[in-house]
């Protein structure tokens, strides 16, 4: 995940592109060493003496964000408090992982220390807020079976970033409010994955069915409580159930029958990226990949 880089009158050129079509087969494992690409350093300098000005060079430290989930709340699967999120499995598929509920088994189980929230529309990031966890190296697997009503988050977003042309930012679980994460939030007989501290956060022995975020389930033990992503609102129980109706906004469709849940519009769908070490993630308008690697901001700086 590491290479050099050169900068020769305000061009930008990688070194380890440069020389990979020239190095033979045998010497690839040597080419990685840290000795190896200081001699070819040496030599790059010198080869650039009568083409240009190197203004500084340095080694460039790559980070990798992996995708480990995905909500898509309009695509017939129901990914709520129950489905998958303790368990040891994959859900979905490698092909359609941006477009449908998915979940990868081994990201999952894989020790991480950050954590981005990404909404997207068919792969194209809208928004996204990137988070340090407290507690280091460890898996989300681990995390979702452990912890129970925690904050596993701290210092708030390192990186929030919010496309101009984003809409539904009004009520959205993730982005209408601040805070850090939350996960396993249960309260009585219902709980939510994935909350923001921001938003309301039912005490531990209301059963309000208040608290909304990514991964709900109302009722334990009866499918019609089952809500993938459920949009911030302030409709406690039993208030707005003794109104009649239906009460409860939804996004999409993937909720249980219940008289009181109103299918709403999906506001995009969410992802999970997990990294071991990045502490940003790409903008609003990139194209989304199952992995993405990040680096400095800046690497070059002309010399005086």
């Amino acid at each position: 995940k590491q290479w050099y880089q050169r900068r020769v009158r305000g061009q930008t050129q990688t070194f380890k592109h440069m020389f990979a079509s020239q190095v033979p087969f045998f010497l690839c494992s040597r080419f990685q060493s840290e000795m190896f690409f200081t001699l070819l350093l040496s030599l790059l300098l010198l080869n650039t003496a009568h083409t240009g000005v190197v203004e500084r060079v340095e080694r460039v430290q790559h980070s990798t964000w992996y995708l480990a989930l995905n909500l898509n709340p309009g695509d017939g699967h129901i990914m709520d408090y129950t489905a998958g999120w303790e368990q040891d499995v994959f859900i979905g598929t490698y092909a359609e992982a941006l477009r449908k509920d998915y979940l990868n088994r081994a990201v999952w189980g894989h020790p991480v220390s950050y954590i981005a929230v990404v909404r997207h529309q068919e792969g194209v990031v809208d928004a996204v807020k990137v988070f340090r966890f407290k507690e280091e190296a460890r898996s989300l697997l681990s995390r979702f079976q452990d912890c129970n009503r925690d904050v596993v988050t701290e210092g708030g977003p390192l990186q929030e970033s919010i496309s101009t042309l984003a809409q539904n930012l009004e009520d959205d679980p993730i982005f209408s409010v601040s805070g850090d994460l939350a996960f396993n939030w249960r309260y009585s007989n219902n709980g939510v994955r994935i909350v923001l501290t921001g938003g309301y956060l039912s005490p531990a022995d209301s059963n309000d069915e208040n608290t909304h975020g990514l991964g709900n389930h109302i009722s334990f033990g009866h499918d019609t409580g089952a809500r993938e992503i459920s949009n911030i609102q302030d409709c406690p129980h039993p208030s707005c159930s003794n109104k009649g109706g239906k009460v409860l906004l939804m996004q999409g469709t993937d909720h249980g029958v219940d008289p009181r849940l109103i299918s709403g519009p999906v506001y995009g769908n969410y992802a999970v990226y997990v990294s071991e070490d990045a502490t940003s993630f790409p903008a609003p308008g990139h194209h989304l990949q199952l992995e993405e690697e990040v680096e400095p901001a800046l690497k070059f700086f002309r010399s005086s």
